[in-house]
């Protein structure tokens, strides 16, 4: 199974979420995460 892109930021999302939900203080740290993590993926840096 390949994980592009296009299928593998719905599926973090998902994961972030639920991690939210159950620990609502780490809200500022995941969303930091999830963005750097999404920026790097979109500059092609990461693959």
């Amino acid at each position: 199974m390949v994980f592009s892109f296009t299928s593998l930021s719905p599926l973090v999302s998902l994961v972030f979420g639920i991690l939210i939900f159950i620990f609502p203080k780490f809200l500022n740290y995941l969303i930091a995460i999830y963005l750097i993590i999404n920026g790097l993926l979109g500059l092609g840096i990461i693959r």
